[in-house]
């Protein structure tokens, strides 16, 4: 699954501990997420989605392979 949290994230103007403020989760999460080494879970890609005012399909596509 690749996403493009990253550049949504720069887009709002916060940073990676800001963005993971707002989700519950830690700065080391997101940093994770943004370089493809986890997957959210779906209670954690609609909150990503919503404090990113995009919708979960625009942030992340599944890229088919074997991640």
């Amino acid at each position: 699954m690749d996403n493009i949290i990253k550049r949504a994230r720069k887009e709002k103007k916060l940073s990676q501990y800001e963005l993971a403020k707002l989700c519950g989760v830690s700065r080391q999460t997101i940093n994770a997420i943004e370089n493809n080494k986890y997957d959210p879970s779906l209670v954690l890609a609609f909150q990503l989605a919503q404090n990113l005012s995009l919708t979960v399909d625009e942030l992340f596509t599944f890229n088919g392979g074997n991640k």
